[in-house]
């Protein structure tokens, strides 16, 4: 095994074969399928450190694939679809995938996507004390205080929410719904303006605390689908 194994589910054979081609020759290691069927034998015999999915596959829609593995495991998954609208998006996303790439793609924006997956995901989203950092923004958990630069941060009970699941998702984009009950509860799962505005809150704070610095644009927009936690440099 020459590195991380990754599984490529996807039906078009051109696009599934340059995918794992290029994977494979930065020194990934690279399983194959055409089909969700095989696709999840494929997942129950090597049990892969990452899976690349199409949505469009022949015999079974890629969301059951993806249920299928997060009934069982927190293995990332990338998407590849042809499925640009928003709507698609947001359905793989909740359903459990960890990112999406819109057909065509460039193939080193995937080896991007697939490197900061798999690094994230061998990486504890805290320290042993379970405070998440990015940068110079530091959460603890245990006394629900953030602190920018050392300086603690005056948040609200939402604002730190909201915060906090976003840092404690690295390398995955959270929906709007996902945010909305996470934080406001499952009755507000549809409120998306709630979340415009406290995100805008989020920011404005964050600058203020850290002007010259780069925590302000710690929480990334996915247009139209929802957020993610920027990398950060540590401070």
């Amino acid at each position: 095994m020459s590195g991380p194994r990754i599984l490529v589910i996807e039906d078009d054979d051109v696009t599934r074969s340059a995918v794992a081609g290029n994977l494979a020759a930065h020194d990934y290691d690279v399983d194959e399928a055409a089909d969700a069927a095989g696709g999840l034998l494929a997942w129950d015999a090597e049990r892969p450190d990452l899976i690349l999915l199409d949505l469009g596959l022949p015999d079974r829609d890629g969301l059951s694939v993806i249920r299928h593995v997060r009934r069982e495991a927190a293995t990332p998954i990338l998407v590849l679809s042809a499925r640009g609208q928003e709507a698609d998006k947001i359905g793989a996303l909740e359903a459990g995938a960890d990112d999406y790439v819109t057909k065509p793609f460039g193939i080193g924006e995937v080896r991007a996507r697939v490197a900061a997956l798999l690094r994230r995901a061998g990486q504890a989203t805290g320290d042993p004390a379970g405070i998440l950092r990015n940068g110079s923004i530091m959460l603890d958990p245990s006394r629900r205080v953030v602190t920018v630069r050392g300086e603690e941060l005056a948040l609200t009970p939402r604002e730190y929410e909201l915060l906090k699941q976003i840092l404690a998702a690295p390398g995955r984009v959270l929906t709007h719904g996902r945010l909305l009950r996470a934080v406001w509860g499952t009755a507000y799962g549809k409120e998306g303006h709630y979340l415009h505005v406290y995100v805008s809150r989020l920011r404005r704070k964050l600058e203020q605390a850290d002007p010259d610095g780069d925590a302000r644009d710690v929480v990334a927009a996915e247009p139209g689908v929802g957020y993610r936690v920027r990398e950060s440099a540590p401070d």
